[in-house]
């Protein structure tokens, strides 16, 4: 059965830095494009930063600069170090392996695998 569990949030103050870990099982994570979301409750789940299985990256504007994506297949295990954290990056941080190519990465139902989601709590 695959999984995907999110680690590493947690509470920090603006300007902090955090690294999420994304540690997944039972698929072919090698080839597997995956990406980090978040989402603040009442609101949309939104895309942040996407890794393609060759190693290609995109990112939102607002973690252009900030945060950057990286995986390492060897532990079958994805990353997303965040720095100079915001309060607007408050949210919870999901991880999601992609099944469709017909939007944008950013859209939440390009992805059909996700983790349950760790909390990030940036305080000014």
């Amino acid at each position: 059965q695959a999984q995907m569990v999110e680690s590493g949030g947690g509470s920090v103050q603006a300007g902090g830095s955090l690294r999420l870990t994304c540690s997944t099982s039972g698929f072919t994570f090698i080839t597997s494009d995956l990406a980090w979301f978040r989402q603040v409750p009442g609101k949309e789940r939104e895309g942040v930063a996407y890794i393609g299985g060759d190693g290609s990256t995109d990112y939102v504007d607002a973690a252009k600069g900030r945060f950057t994506i990286s995986r390492e297949n060897a532990r079958d295990s994805l990353y997303l170090q965040m720095n100079s954290l915001k309060p607007e990056d408050t949210a919870i941080y999901y991880c999601a392996a992609r099944r469709r190519y017909i939007y944008h990465w950013t859209d939440p139902r390009e992805f059909h695998r996700w983790g349950q989601g760790t909390q990030v709590t940036v305080s000014s």
